[in-house]
């Protein structure tokens, strides 16, 4: 399963590899952090069951976490994967090395808190970087600090802005994400207490 809070794009680009057999894997529901984000809209039209958890429906951050978590424990998911979700998810230990994440960066470059899509790539353009990438790694408590699982780098060109470097980015991650996902299906990456591990 796959929580979303933007456009959806990953969750496509993932859908449309499980349909062609590319990736052993299915959506059994996508959870959405607002019901009129595109992610939503996207899913509803690829037949993935969502389900939406809007802050206006709850009357404090926790009691929203809290009904994510009983959403994505009633699946029973083997990965839930973070597509573009902007909220931290609090991972109760059944979760442990389940939940993976994908940031549009180089970790631990330009992450933490408020480190997510044009934020990153402005920043990267800001700072004059010849490279940036992503990373797919497991979640932990903290933003964008769990153990790293892949990396792709990318070269910039000079005077690219951060349009440009978000397209760049977005390649990398749509080869990242699945293979990441490949690696841990056929076993040949795990976590082991708090650890990347391969082979």
């Amino acid at each position: 399963m796959a929580l979303a809070s933007g456009g959806g794009r990953t969750i496509e680009n993932l859908f449309g590899l499980m349909a062609n057999k590319e990736l052993d894997a299915q959506f059994t529901r996508v959870i959405v952090s607002q019901s009129n984000c595109g992610a939503a809209d996207r899913c509803q039209r690829l037949g993935i069951p969502v389900s939406s958890v809007d802050r206006d429906d709850f009357s404090d951050t926790e009691s929203r976490d809290q009904a994510t978590l009983d959403l994505i424990l009633q699946e029973d998911p083997d990965w839930v994967l973070l597509a573009g979700w902007l909220r931290l998810l609090p991972i109760p230990q059944l979760l442990e090395g389940k939940v993976l994440n994908i940031h549009p960066a180089l970790l631990p470059g330009f992450g933490g808190k408020g480190a997510y899509g044009d934020h990153v790539h402005r920043a990267v353009v800001a700072g004059s970087r010849p490279l940036s990438g992503c990373t797919v790694h497991f979640a932990s408590a903290e933003y964008d600090r769990g153990p790293i699982l892949l990396q792709e780098a990318v070269l910039l060109q000079p005077n690219m802005n951060a349009d440009q470097v978000a397209k760049l980015v977005f390649l990398a991650e749509k080869r990242a994400f699945p293979t990441s996902l490949k690696a841990l299906i056929s076993g040949q990456v795990r976590w082991e207490k708090g650890r990347v591990v391969w082979g």
